[in-house]
């Protein structure tokens, strides 16, 4: 595809803390070199929020969308009608990314995504790093590391996280857009894209720090995950780190040996 917009949905519940530094990281990528011809637009879905979300968010220079769902697949669904809108692209020239509000990108991360689909990728599916603070980043590293193959073989990495996912718009409308899923719509979306024949990437490359907060906002989704994972490692944790305070990962912007698609 040939984008010239470039849209990045948030969805946020009660965020005021943690998305300054989401926005920051978010403002650093739009800047790389690779963007200067692209328009760039943040949404942030402010879902049922009772802080000062919606204000840090436009603030910040993004569109704000208001809902009151409480379900992260129709507060998604609702950014990236938004993102349609608003932008004024064709959605055979918009290409729409998604992380989260607790979560901090690197600098390279729409540049990575934006080469993904010179090439043809119609959906970038990333991954997800802790912070090297944490003390659950070293058992999750080990868990991600489980599935990968011996050394020289692609790895076609199960995950999908909507902290880290990209897609080409008119892909997106083909697939029928985020399911209104309480948890688990962005796998649904990707299963949906790679069964309408889409080219689907999964890659390690350019991975997205998030929180590893053990209060989650969507029930279900990846803060779960880290309970049970910390439960089950038997590790301290502390609940309240910002991402942002420790250095984010930034392990690059281009496609490596482990990126598989479909």
């Amino acid at each position: 595809m040939s984008a010239a917009t470039v849209a990045v949905v948030i969805p946020a519940h009660d965020e005021e803390r943690l998305l300054p530094a989401a926005l920051a990281a978010l403002a650093r990528a739009a800047r790389h070199p690779d963007l200067a011809a692209f328009r760039v637009l943040t949404v942030v879905v402010a879902d049922a929020c009772r802080d000062r979300t919606e204000a840090v968010a436009r603030d910040a220079g993004a569109l704000v969308v208001r809902t009151d769902c409480r379900n992260p697949g129709r507060a998604r669904a609702a950014g990236v009608r938004h993102a349609l809108e608003r932008s004024f692209a064709r959605p055979s020239a918009l290409w729409i990314a998604t992380t989260d509000a607790d979560s901090v990108v690197p600098s390279g991360w729409l540049a990575h995504q934006l080469a993904r689909a010179r090439e043809g990728w119609q959906a970038v599916v990333g991954t997800v790093t802790l912070p090297l603070s944490s003390p659950l980043a070293a058992p999750h590293l080990a868990l991600y590391e489980k599935t990968r193959p011996p050394k020289g073989t692609p790895w076609l990495h199960p995950h999908v996280h909507g902290a880290n996912l990209g897609f080409a718009a008119d892909a997106y409308l083909d697939a029928g857009g985020f399911p209104p899923l309480t948890t688990g719509e962005d796998r649904a979306l990707v299963h949906a894209l790679e069964r309408r024949g889409h080219r689907v990437l999964r890659t390690t490359a350019c991975p997205v720090q998030t929180s590893p907060r053990l209060r989650p906002r969507a029930h279900g989704g990846f803060g779960h995950y880290l309970s049970a994972m910390a439960r089950a490692s038997d590790q301290p944790h502390d609940s309240s780190s910002v991402p942002g305070i420790a250095e984010p990962y930034d392990l690059g912007a281009s496609a490596g040996a482990d990126d598989v698609g479909a």
